[in-house]
């Protein structure tokens, strides 16, 4: 069925996507189970699942961006697309406030508990006698064993200071766009997406350094589980906001956007905002508090 453009509102065509991001999702948990549970051959069923939905991913941004420079979107489209981006952020957001939430809890409640604080004199005389409440802690079962604590200095401070003065680069470039400085716009939105790529990769040497020489694990105990976790699906939202970032600047190179008709780039651009708010507030209730 063909596209319709109307005064209002557009009618997009009838798209195999959907069912082939689907299929790509049921291949790429079936994968991950199987490999899981020990099978060598789950490895290769969940990479056919990654490749499929990275086929799905660029073949479906490939038309929607084809229909957005063939003229096909009005200004009521682009109002539904702000609103879509602003609702899916809001999704985010409300995904790391379960991880704070559970950070918070362990911390401030569970910990506290079970060293015979607040009231809960038998919890700790009963089950963990003279544990003692500490924060960092593997628990009173001591899960994991001895670790070192992941300080704020060394390789999360020079992170903090990448993504701190991302934010500055993609706003430098937005400004760009809005100016029509296509030279400085194209200059800063690559600095933005390098900048990313260098955090992920410094995240990567984090964790080696933490699984080879601090004994900080995913398995020790509560500290480790909501570190990874919480640093984990941060560096998975950054790997994807860089590569966001770089697909809106292979468009900037190809001559897309103006100053008046430019959602994409300020959609990637609210998204790595996000990203950088996270980051600080992980900065300091994960790796200085």
């Amino acid at each position: 069925m063909a596209s319709h453009a109307h005064d209002k509102y557009y009618v997009p065509h009838g798209s195999p996507w959907p069912i082939v991001g689907s299929i790509g999702l049921l291949i790429l948990m079936v994968g991950v189970s199987t490999w899981l549970n020990g099978a060598d051959i789950g490895f290769y069923v969940m990479m056919a699942g990654v490749l499929t939905i990275i086929g799905m991913v660029t073949g479906w941004f490939g038309t929607v961006i084809g229909e957005n420079q063939s003229g096909m979107f009005n200004a009521q489209v682009d109002k539904s697309f702000r609103m879509g981006m602003f609702w899916f952020i809001f999704s985010e957001v409300m995904f790391f406030a379960a991880f704070f939430g559970a950070l918070f809890y362990a911390r401030n409640m569970s910990i506290p508990w079970l060293g015979g604080e607040s009231n809960n004199f038998f919890t700790n005389a009963l089950l963990w006698t003279g544990w003692e409440s500490t924060w960092p802690t593997n628990g009173p079962a001591g899960v994991g064993g001895e670790f070192e604590k992941m300080g704020p200095f060394g390789l999360p401070l020079i992170n903090t200071a990448l993504l701190l003065t991302s934010s500055v680069t993609i706003t430098i470039a937005h400004h760009a766009l809005l100016a029509g400085h296509r030279g400085i716009l194209k200059t800063f939105l690559a600095m933005t997406f390098i900048l990313g790529f260098i955090f992920v990769f410094l995240q990567g040497e984090e964790y080696i350094e933490a699984y080879q020489h601090m004994n900080l694990k995913l398995t020790t105990g509560i500290y480790g589980s909501t570190f990874f976790m919480l640093t984990g699906f941060h560096g998975m939202h950054v790997t994807l906001g860089a590569i966001m970032l770089l697909v809106i600047w292979l468009r900037v190179m190809k001559g897309h956007f103006t100053a008046d008709k430019h959602f994409a780039f300020e959609a990637v651009a609210w998204y790595w905002h996000f990203v950088d708010v996270v980051w600080v507030g992980l900065y300091v209730f994960v790796y200085w508090m």
